[in-house]
């Protein structure tokens, strides 16, 4: 008995930490949607480019040595959160703005930018980095000098095509002059197709022993630094001014509007901080396994559950939702629940064919579509003007 309850534990456990990284991606992702009511296909590279600047770190720290290369884990969760809302900040600047109110198009632009950073992060080199910086320069630097001119709107669309192909050929002739001169030719992608691994901290590696199983210390930290991140999303919506504006423009953008509230300022800055919280998610996913240009694609439909079933936009929701669907489907996947109910064979056959983490996630699928007829809103749904008009 005493080894089932400990079973029973560790798999509660792991579920929970499992749920706590769900929670952290859909955190970002609760409030971009229940904001803006944007579909990002994107933020799971975002979780990945989180992830990739936690191995960055790590590698600078190496170079400091002792002891400093064991409290790389806070600089990488600063850095994290602060690319990825820059990411974030340009994305919705850049693309999403002008496909407000017409989600399909959003959908597909959305995952179009998840592709391109894919490929971003697999391609990348020096030469790469060179052209993209200069391609920017030469770009976005014509367009915010013409913007001064008085007949900008006349010549915005004769100046856009004029400059997208010349910077584009001076980048491209940039980058080859430099990889002939510098023999940059055969330089080789910082990270490639390949998987990269980011190594814990001396103080993370282990676990917590409790009888017979050991809960790994990586795990808490996870569970520990969801638990800070929900309370400062919190703090934040509910103590500060901007909390309050975007509290406000979630319930009634024409009305905030009305009120002065800088709508436009909102939206940009909720992106920027979903898009920094997946940044941290990315940082936590990194402890437990390999770092890929694919890592991002492993959670993005979870996600999205933990959104759509907890309640678009309520905060509550997404922690309900994330704690269920982590808990269940690992306790199902990984076998616990058959040695719970090994003595009613009927009901251990059943849990035995889904005890894969495939068929888990099949059975989790249907409970979730079964849930979703009787409360198609979710467990909390959003209540006000705007859900009545």
């Amino acid at each position: 008995m005493l080894d089932v309850l400990l079973r029973l534990l560790d798999g509660v456990f792991n579920g929970v930490s499992t749920g706590s990284v769900l929670l952290l991606a859909a955190l970002g992702l609760a409030i971009v949607f229940g904001l803006m009511g944007v579909i990002n296909m994107a933020h799971g590279e975002l979780m990945m480019l989180g992830a990739y600047t936690t191995y960055l770190v790590q590698n600078g720290f190496k170079l400091l040595g002792d002891p400093w290369q064991d409290f790389y884990v806070f600089a990488a969760l600063i850095a994290a959160f602060l690319v990825t809302a820059f990411v974030g900040f340009l994305l919705e600047r850049g693309v999403i703005r002008f496909l407000y109110g017409r989600p399909l198009e959003t959908l597909l632009a959305t995952w179009g930018v998840s592709l391109i950073l894919q490929q971003f992060v697999r391609s990348v080199n020096w030469v790469f980095l060179a052209g993209i910086l200069i391609f920017c320069g030469l770009f976005f630097g014509g367009m915010w000098v013409l913007q001064k001119r008085t007949n900008w709107q006349v010549i915005r669309n004769w100046a856009i095509a004029a400059l997208l192909p010349l910077s584009a050929a001076i980048s491209f002739s940039v980058g080859a002059f430099l990889a002939q001169t510098y023999k940059l030719t055969a330089t080789k992608p910082w990270f490639g197709a390949q998987g990269v691994d980011v190594t814990a901290p001396k103080w993370l590696r282990g676990g917590l022993p409790i009888g017979n199983i050991q809960l790994p210390y990586t795990r808490l930290f996870i569970i520990v630094l969801t638990i800070a991140c929900v309370i400062g999303i919190y703090l934040f919506l509910q103590r500060s001014p901007w909390g309050l504006r975007i509290r406000a423009v979630t319930q009634n953008r024409s009305m905030s509007s009305c009120l002065g509230i800088p709508t436009q300022t909102v939206d940009s800055l909720t992106f920027a901080l979903g898009s920094g919280l997946a940044g941290i998610a990315g940082c936590a996913v990194s402890f437990l396994g390999s770092v890929s240009s694919n890592t991002g694609q492993n959670y993005i439909v979870d996600t999205f559950m933990v959104v759509v079933v907890g309640g678009v936009g309520k905060l509550i929701g997404a922690i309900v939702a994330a704690l269920v669907l982590g808990t269940t489907n690992y306790l199902v996947g990984s076998g616990t629940l058959v040695a719970l109910v090994a003595p009613i064979k009927p009901l251990a056959d059943f849990f035995t064919f889904f005890s894969s983490t495939s068929m888990a996630r099949v059975m989790l699928f249907a409970l979730i579509v079964a849930f979703l007829q009787f409360r198609p809103a979710g467990l909390f749904p959003q209540k006000g003007r705007t859900v009545d008009a």
